[in-house]
């Protein structure tokens, strides 16, 4: 028999298990034994895969633990895991047999102490402030009275009722409540979405875009808050277009809403009052005003009316000034009709004289000797050219003995010159005839033009139409009692004059009524 020959081994009383019956016995064990537990430790490699279950460690100086939270219970955890986090995790133990190793599957997430809380959320408070959200420059300011305030809050909290019952007592305003949750998992991405909703809203349409935004809740304690200390709602906060005033717990109560709101509120009762003036001040401000106006006003008039009258005392009185004047308007207008009278007069006696010695004869009189002095002068000037030429002759002829060459030149210069005199000479021969032509054509349009007047306002044309001119004792007789009075009368008609005396007679009635008209006698 071979030594070396294959022989089976020795059967113990151990059991014998495959792999995944040891794998559930483990894991069996390990749920019974640590149903639920609480763990404290430092978080480590945070992982987000796409899935959006959360993967991260639990660790502390010695050892490390692997932890899980599933999607569903990852949106409800009120603290986000961040690597280097010290948390409290609650949950239960499991194994992962794919990889032989165990595993937290972690249901909640708190911090482990307000130090760690501090810690992270002066971290965070260091990270938004290095990207600007906190900078006073970008904050916006806060409108005096809006139309329509936006709360972001709990509708069934005591602090929207505060806050309608301050707006009430100080300004009533509309008021638009976006409900949210103010503590727990909902806390932070429901109030982000309100703010951002509010800013969603289009100017104009049905629902009234808010002019300001409040975002306020109760005090509580850091844990109850951090909600509001949450990425998501700052940055809602820093973009908001809408100015928005922060009012979170109490006056010693501080987040990061706080530092990104464009105006903190110790309180939300507080924020009802920077959010709008007290409208009885408003009135009773406008009240104080409005008397000071009138009061002004009052004072400024009567100084005015005082200063007038002290002014007035100086200026003599309207009467003093117009009175000479008026009078010496009312005398000028008594003499105006009889002095327009006397100077109609006196211009139509002026045309009468100059009328009368005005006569055809006498302007073709005068055109005549006009035109005999211009032959004169004009025959004298011939006759002092002739001249003129013969005594030029008669020195060149001196002169022509002494220069004979240059004779012929002077005297064809001499020539051109007398030449040159004979055509102006004929020039102003021509002007002067024509303008005595000229003249005489004027003047015997001005005679036309007399003779016209002459014949349109003379008293001859008036004989025509029948009328006589009565003259008596050298003159022109105008009323019946001049003619009576006149020894001899000469009557004259378009066609000649006749000598008449005048006769007398007894006013009959029927006369006497004419006589009373003016008349004092008869011609004939």
């Amino acid at each position: 028999m071979d030594l070396f020959e294959d022989t089976p081994a020795p059967q113990g009383n151990s059991p014998e298990f495959t792999v995944s019956e040891l794998s559930g016995a483990v894991k069996r064990v390990i749920e019974g034994e640590f149903g639920l537990v609480r763990v404290r430790g430092e978080i480590g490699r945070v992982s987000r895969p796409a899935s959006g279950h959360l993967y991260y460690d639990l660790k502390d100086d010695r050892s490390v633990i692997a932890a899980i939270t599933w999607k569903g219970q990852a949106a409800r955890l009120s603290v986000r895991p961040e690597e280097g986090m010290e948390v409290v995790a609650t949950g239960r133990m499991t194994t992962f047999p794919g990889q032989s190793k165990y595993q937290l599957i972690v249901e909640d997430l708190a911090p482990a102490g307000a130090g760690a809380l501090m810690a992270m959320l002066e971290k965070r408070r260091a990270a938004l402030s290095a990207e600007g959200l906190f900078d006073p420059a970008r904050k916006k300011p806060i409108p005096w009275l809006p139309g329509v305030i936006g709360v972001v809050t709990s509708p069934s909290g005591a602090v929207i009722r505060d806050i309608l019952h301050r707006l009430r007592d100080r300004f009533p305003r509309r008021v638009l409540i976006w409900p949210v949750a103010v503590q727990g998992e909902r806390c932070a991405p429901e109030v982000a979405a309100a703010i951002r909703g509010f800013n969603a809203i289009a100017p104009g349409g049905p629902v009234p875009r808010p002019d300001l935004l409040i975002v306020a809740r109760g005090g509580g304690s850091l844990e109850d808050l951090w909600g509001f200390n949450e990425e998501v709602v700052v940055r809602a906060a820093a973009e908001s277009r809408i100015p928005l005033i922060s009012a979170v717990g109490h006056e010693t109560d501080t987040t990061l809403i706080d530092l990104a709101a464009d105006l903190r509120a110790p309180t939300p009762t507080a924020a009802a009052e920077l959010a709008v003036p007290v409208r009885m001040e408003l009135l009773a401000a406008l009240d104080g005003l409005s008397a000071r106006l009138l009061r002004g006003t009052v004072q400024a008039v009567a100084q005015r009316r005082q200063r007038l009258a002290d002014l007035s005392r100086a200026l003599p009185r309207p009467e003093a000034l117009t009175g000479s004047a008026a009078q010496r308007l009312d005398h000028a207008a008594g003499r105006l009709g009889a002095a327009l009278g006397l100077m109609v007069a006196r211009r139509r006696g002026q045309f009468d004289r100059a009328s009368a010695h005005m006569r055809p004869e006498l302007l073709l009189r005068l055109i005549r000797e006009r035109q005999a002095a211009l032959d004169r002068r004009a025959l004298a000037a011939e006759q002092w050219t002739a001249r003129r030429i013969e005594r030029q002759r008669g020195a060149f002829a001196n002169w022509s003995s002494r220069l004979e060459p240059a004779l012929h030149r002077l005297i064809a210069e001499a020539a051109r010159r007398g030449q040159d005199g004979r055509l102006r000479l004929a020039g102003l021969e021509a002007r002067l005839e024509a303008a005595a032509d000229a003249r005489r054509h004027r003047l015997a349009e001005r005679i036309a033009g007399v003779e016209r007047v002459l014949q349109s306002l003379g008293y001859e044309n008036t004989l025509r139409r029948g009328y006589a001119v009565v003259r008596g004792g050298g003159r022109v007789l105008t009323s019946a009692a001049d003619a009576g009075r006149a020894a001899e009368l000469e009557i004259q008609f378009a066609d000649g004059r006749l000598a008449a005396l005048p006769v007398t007679r007894p006013a009959t009635p029927a006369r006497r009524k004419d006589q009373e008209g003016g008349g004092q006698g008869s011609l004939f």
